[in-house]
């Protein structure tokens, strides 16, 4: 079961070899690969010694390009929390370079499971684990999800949080051709991925729900979904339930 959408998620991945990048932006660039932890522009400009617009306007930039990841900052009293920046991997993405890969263990799982969607799921809940092994649970419920959002930049997702965090725009995706002939496993595998590794790092897994092609363009993941309902995935339908694209057969 495949679905047709021209509007679904970009590829991911991309590289930092980006030609458009001047001396002053890719300085800003080695600075933030720098740091041990996200950091907001104000602290960067100190480390660059450039002035918080300028470093800002860079930073942004780089999120573009998807060399940089942004995210909110835990609340601290009144007004909105400030940004958070943190660097990609300075190579591309090594998942990208499995989709062949996911192709077939994808068609394997559609047509020897008995449950394929559970299947997937639990698949990616071991992939899940697996990228946080060794890592501390994070301090917080709100670190443990900045922390999930970081790595879904990682693999490739270029995430787009909302301002209290709980709502996660998905515009691109490593595996969209796979996902587009199969959705009901890569989805599943990448909703037990988020489950999974909220939980390793100490946050609930299970109000995270991924509704796949949401709206035009993108996924969307919610990390307080509300109540579980029967497949375990939130609120969320599954993969192939009635809120697939048009053109979907």
């Amino acid at each position: 079961m495949s679905v047709e959408n021209k509007a679904l998620p970009l590829p991911g991945g991309g590289s930092d070899d980006d030609p458009s990048l001047s001396r002053q932006r890719r300085a800003v660039l080695q600075h933030l690969r720098g740091q041990a932890a996200p950091v907001t522009s104000a602290a960067l400009a100190r480390v660059c010694g450039l002035h918080t617009n300028t470093v800002r306007e860079h930073l942004d930039a780089l999120v573009d390009l998807d060399l940089a990841f942004r995210e909110r900052a835990p609340a601290a009293g009144r007004g909105r929390p400030a940004w958070r920046y943190r660097a990609a991997l300075p190579q591309q993405s090594p998942v990208r370079e499995y989709a062949g890969l996911a192709a077939v263990l994808a068609a394997q799982i559609a047509r020897t499971s008995p449950d394929p969607q559970a299947a997937a799921v639990a698949a990616g809940e071991e992939w899940g684990r697996a990228l946080v092994a060794g890592q501390a649970p994070g301090r917080s419920p709100e670190e443990a999800r900045g922390r999930i959002v970081a790595l879904l930049g990682e693999i490739g997702f270029a995430p787009e949080t909302d301002d209290d965090g709980n709502r996660v725009r998905l515009p691109r995706c490593p595996f969209i051709e796979v996902a587009r002939e199969y959705p009901n496993v890569i989805c599943n595998v990448h909703a037990g991925l988020v489950r999974a590794g909220m939980a390793a790092l100490g946050g609930d897994g299970e109000r995270v729900a991924l509704r796949p092609f949401a709206e035009p363009g993108a996924c969307a993941l919610h990390f307080d979904a509300g109540p579980e309902a029967p497949d375990g995935r939130g609120d969320a339908p599954p993969a192939d339930g009635p809120e697939r694209p048009r053109g979907t057969r």
